[in-house]
């Protein structure tokens, strides 16, 4: 159990007891050391049903998360990049972080529309002309 809360941003604060950590064997080199300590930790954080997310964050981390989150709404993230378990655990909360720091971003401003200018109307009606012409030379010529 992770008892120390993760402080996403000065609104959003997850608590410990929202957190839950499991201690694996992790693959990959590391001599015999790997078959022996349970460095890898998979973190657990039910994202779902948090009361500390507010309804778009959490919407926006799930999507964002993919096939991280089961069916049951439990976001699962995995460190074994470290030798050390605790270095692992600090990378497995970090990414927890990051990804709801991206998610709790504001959506970006809609764009405004606007019209085409009167160059770039003329240019696309010349075009056009030309194009037009180009098209008419390729036909059979004309016996007057």
């Amino acid at each position: 159990m992770a008892s120390d809360p993760l402080y996403i941003n000065d609104r959003i604060v997850i608590a410990g007891w929202e957190l839950t950590e499991q201690f694996v064997l992790a693959g990959g080199p590391g001599g015999q050391n790997v078959n022996k300590v349970s460095t890898a930790v998979q973190l657990f954080y039910g994202i779902a049903a948090s009361p500390a997310l507010p309804e778009r964050v959490r919407d926006n981390a799930i999507k964002l998360a993919g096939r991280k989150v089961s069916k049951d709404g439990v976001l699962m993230i995995e460190a074994s990049r470290f030798r050390s378990q605790e270095r692992n655990r600090e990378d497995a909360r970090e990414r927890l972080k990051e990804l709801i720091f991206k998610a709790a971003e504001p959506p970006p401003p809609p764009r405004r529309k606007t019209k085409p200018t009167k160059g770039s109307i003329e240019r696309r009606l010349k075009e056009k002309t030309g194009r037009s012409e180009v098209k008419k030379m390729r036909g059979r010529p004309q016996n007057d």
